[in-house]
């Protein structure tokens, strides 16, 4: 007979102790769901006296493109978001600490179970969309996003403490335009496209990374800047298609450019993401040029104190099929990490 996997092993707990611990996983399999940059899910968590540790994995960072750690932590921070909608959908109300320890700077946050409260039908709907929230790297079909579904993510963003400014035409082909170097730029170094490899070669058992089956065709008229996943891959064969000639750009910004701002902005980043999948939107992070400073400075608004983020281009696609993801064992701790810093 065959093994009870872990999911079913935790429908056994026998007592509150043991519910409660196999409630939080049950959290943490929600939070594992969340977007990351080349999807490096760069997080660990650990169950503790009641509630959830969130640790950033800094041995997953992407040295070339996100020295900083500031896209890591920006994708921890969507964990984070997804741990707080599942606490809700629990019926308790998720506390929060950002950076609760100085002494232990790996640990981004903790997240526990409040008080008990009916979960509002939003954060419920938002839930479930969980696991239909891929990146869709596809083309869109040449359809205006309405103004009011943009106001929608504009408000899931504002809820999270960030910003959403939609790219108008001229800001919109600013904006490409800025990618298309940036791409460029990115191309060119041999470190950038040793780290591509590295989280795109393919095989069997891998379950971190971009597999081929999400690089997406080739823009037919190469007007499009999407990252190429498969830059290193000519091998690969890929089809060409028709992307959209118009594409809704957006910029996720926040008030602030450290740590707690770029947690905040992941939290934002999957709120939004998780409101478009709600209205049958598709996403594609466009944010290379963010990855290079002198770039960067030209869509932040530093006179009025916005950082940006994240780039999104979106519209509406055909579904796409999902990234692979860590299981649990590799992500839940029994003992804190040892600290990278401090």
């Amino acid at each position: 007979m065959p093994e009870p996997d872990m999911r079913e092993q935790r429908t056994r707990a026998d007592g509150p102790h043991d519910q409660a611990e196999a409630a939080l996983a049950d959290c943490v399999e929600a939070a594992i769901a969340a977007p990351s940059i080349h999807n490096s899910q760069p997080w660990r968590f650990r169950i503790r006296d009641g509630g959830i540790d969130v640790f950033a994995d800094w041995a997953r960072r992407l040295e070339v493109i996100d020295p900083t750690g500031r896209e890591l932590l920006i994708s921890v921070g969507a964990a984070v978001y997804n741990l707080r909608l599942a606490v809700h959908q629990q019926g308790r109300e998720p506390v929060l600490h950002l950076l609760p320890d100085p002494s232990h700077p790996d640990l981004v946050a903790r997240v526990e179970p409040g008080q008990q409260a009916t979960p509002h039908e939003s954060l419920i709907v938002l839930a479930a969309a969980i696991p239909r929230r891929h990146t869709n790297r596809r083309p869109f079909a040449r359809m205006v996003v309405p103004a009011s579904v943009l106001e929608e993510l504009a408000a899931a963003a504002q809820a999270e403490g960030a910003i959403l400014s939609v790219a108008d035409p001229v800001g919109r082909n600013a904006i490409l335009s800025l990618v298309h170097t940036a791409d460029q730029r990115l191309r060119t170094q041999g470190i950038y496209r040793a780290e591509l490899t590295e989280w795109t070669t393919p095989a069997h058992s891998r379950l971190d990374g971009v597999p081929p089956k999400a690089f997406g065709p080739w823009d037919a008229m190469e007007a499009l800047p999407l990252r190429d996943f498969g830059l290193t891959q000519p091998q690969l064969r890929r089809s060409r298609e028709n992307f959209e000639p118009y594409p809704t750009i957006v910029v996720l910004s926040t008030q602030g450019d450290a740590a707690e701002h770029w947690l905040r902005a992941g939290q934002a980043l999957q709120r939004v993401l998780l409101t478009a999948t709600v209205s049958g939107l598709a996403s594609t992070p466009m944010s290379q040029p963010l990855e290079i400073p002198e770039l960067r400075q030209l869509v932040t608004d530093t006179a009025a104190g916005r950082w940006a983020q994240v780039i999104l281009r979106l519209g509406y696609g055909q579904p796409t099929t999902p990234t692979p993801r860590r299981p649990l064992t590799e992500v839940l701790l029994t003992d804190p990490p040892n600290d990278r810093h401090g």
